[in-house]
């Protein structure tokens, strides 16, 4: 019998990243959820996923920390076997600041989440991949990477980064049977989005073409499309899920 694929989200004890867990488990992935150490949330996906009828299983670690990425493709593999598909969605903290305020060490903390841990993550699941002739790897970035809005200049700077790195390895990998895309969203009201004022939502949604928010289901029906075996052929692509709002009023 053929071995089910495996799938690695990273960040998906909610918000997007749960929400893409939960799809990519529906397609009939094995599904590895993962959050920081304490975080109480990635088991309680993990047994959602299992509750539905999928595979999946938690897995606690910083991707931002070389020994704990490492440990974390070693405990996937031992768990539920290689990793075939990796979607790099962690996240941390984007404060708003006038460039004048934003120091160095602001846009390393960007850069950790958003070239750092790719590398690091690369680095353990390639040779497998490479191994194998197959793999998926799918960049979550951001719609502010076209349209920084004023204070988010290291975000920005970092999500920018992040699309260079994606094309680069896009070129680089597609000999081994690898793609590597993007998929960029617009605003997508999560949990970490609950202080944002209705008034700022509602100045958001008058700029949307299609008239409605996103919703962390159809930024990951864009990610289920790209880490498909049917989406072999399709590498260095970044689909923006905006509901049209990059083409302009």
């Amino acid at each position: 019998m053929e071995r089910r694929r495996v799938a690695l989200v990273t960040g998906s004890s909610r918000g997007l990243g749960a929400a893409i867990a939960r799809r990519l488990a529906r397609d009939g992935l094995a599904v590895a959820v993962n959050g920081l150490r304490g975080d109480g949330q990635v088991d309680e996906v993990a047994r959602s996923i299992a509750d539905d009828g999928g595979t999946a299983a938690g897995f606690a670690a910083d991707v931002t920390d070389a020994r704990q990425v490492a440990g974390l493709v070693d405990a996937v593999a031992a768990s539920l076997g290689p990793v075939d598909v990796v979607v790099l969605n962690a996240t941390g903290p984007q404060p708003e600041a006038p460039v004048a305020e934003v120091a160095w060490q602001d846009h390393l903390a960007q850069l950790d989440f958003f070239v750092k841990s790719p590398v690091l993550l690369g680095r353990a699941v390639l040779p497998g991949m490479a191994e194998r002739r197959h793999g998926r790897i799918v960049m979550i970035d951001s719609e502010v990477a076209d349209r920084p809005p004023p204070g988010r200049s290291a975000y920005a700077a970092a999500k920018s980064a992040q699309i260079g790195l994606m094309r680069a390895w896009a070129r680089e990998l597609a000999p081994a049977g690898v793609t590597v895309n993007a998929v960029a969203p617009g605003f997508v009201p999560v949990e970490r989005h609950a202080d944002v004022p209705e008034e700022v939502r509602q100045a958001y949604l008058a700029t949307v073409p299609a008239g409605r928010m996103g919703t962390p289901d159809d930024v990951a029906h864009a990610v289920a499309f790209l880490v498909s075996e049917e989406s072999g052929f399709i590498t260095g692509q970044r689909i923006v899920v905006d509901g049209g709002r990059a083409l302009g009023g």
